[in-house]
């Protein structure tokens, strides 16, 4: 067993402090990664409060994964000692069923196996990213290029393919108008992303102090949801929104806002179900769909793309000591727009 020092919530509501666990040892299909940061997701959050039900502890979060390879199993032979390599939001799955064989492990009809808080497949929690040191199957590992900011990598792990993935699935590009509500950790990189492939893209805020923002993200227009005039003009006018919001919040409010076929996107999970006004999807030929992360294949595609198009999370890094004040920080919006940890402080 490996010995690794890192960061652990040991029950419910209970502050992180320092946690010292043992990772497998390297097998002949697995990587051991020496982590140099890793990213804080809002469901780090969730999780460590229990907010989603099931969580499992002591809890290491983190599923936002760069580092260095350090040993490779004597079997491996996508990767090599010395290089550059990320983590997602899950490190294995049942590998046959026909999600996972198509390629969308993410949506496994077993269920995908999270870098942390879930069970292995011997009944072992796993642990997470705050930490110094993760051994993943090759197959659940991806290439990161060293031509960005590792620091800026590290989200796009779960910020990033959670905003590509739809973005892909619905073949946004040239000549489609998207809106994006929510500019936190997924919503600047939905507006980066959308931008990138050539979409006409609109920040939808309640907040006028976001417009400057927006506009360095890459955005052409911006909405003041609180302004009556400034919705009026919104109205029947995306065939896109992607809806990062979390928090509990009004869809019949976007949908409108949506042209004939249009499409609001969910990405944020509202503490209660919301009530959708029929009326707003049927005149309309409106829909509202879902989605995840993206597969190990589609995760690679967008790191590949990051690195070519220069597109990086806006970060703020913090020492892990931080991680408790962080979290505070988070609930109130207060980061622009992603945490991430340097695991050297560790």
């Amino acid at each position: 067993m490996i010995p690794v020092k890192g960061y652990a919530a040991p029950d419910v509501k209970i502050p992180l402090a320092p946690f010292n666990f043992e990772r497998r040892d390297v097998g002949p299909h697995d990587v051991q990664i020496e982590i140099l940061y890793c990213g804080v997701c809002h469901s780090d959050i969730h999780q460590v409060r229990d907010e989603w039900g099931g969580s499992i502890f002591p809890m290491v979060p983190g599923h936002e994964i760069v580092g260095k390879i350090t040993k490779v199993g004597a079997h491996v032979t996508k990767f090599k000692v010395g290089e550059t390599a990320g983590v997602g939001c899950f490190v294995d799955s049942c590998r046959v069923c026909p999600s996972c064989e198509a390629g969308l492990e993410q949506y496994c009809e077993v269920g995908m196996v999270g870098t942390y808080n879930a069970r292995d497949k011997e009944g072992a929690p796993t642990y997470g990213g705050y930490s110094n040191q993760i051994v993943v199957d090759e197959n659940y590992t991806l290439h990161v290029s060293d031509k960005l900011p590792l620091a800026g990598v590290a989200p796009l792990l779960c910020a990033g393919i959670t905003t590509y993935s739809p973005l892909k699935q619905w073949k946004v590009g040239k000549g489609h108008r998207v809106g994006v509500v929510g500019l936190g950790g997924l919503g600047h990189m939905a507006v980066k992303l959308a931008a990138s492939l050539g979409a006409e893209v609109t920040v939808l805020s309640t907040s006028a102090s976001k417009k400057v923002d927006s506009e360095k993200l890459g955005a052409h227009h911006f909405v003041v949801t609180s302004d009556p005039e400034d919705v009026k003009k919104a109205f029947n006018s995306f065939d896109f929104i992607i809806n990062t919001i979390s928090a509990q919040h009004e869809y019949n409010f976007y949908l409108q806002m949506l042209k004939l076929d249009g499409t609001m996107i969910l990405l944020g999970v509202p503490p209660e179900a919301p009530t959708v006004a029929a009326f707003n999807l049927i005149f309309k030929r409106r829909r509202l769909a879902g989605s995840l992360i993206g597969g190990i294949q589609e995760t690679q595609e967008m790191l590949d793309y990051c690195a070519e198009h220069n597109i990086v999370s806006d970060v703020e890094v913090i020492n892990i000591n931080y991680i408790n004040d962080a979290y505070e920080r988070m609930i109130k919006g207060d980061v622009r727009y992603r945490f991430v940890i340097d695991m050297a402080t560790l």
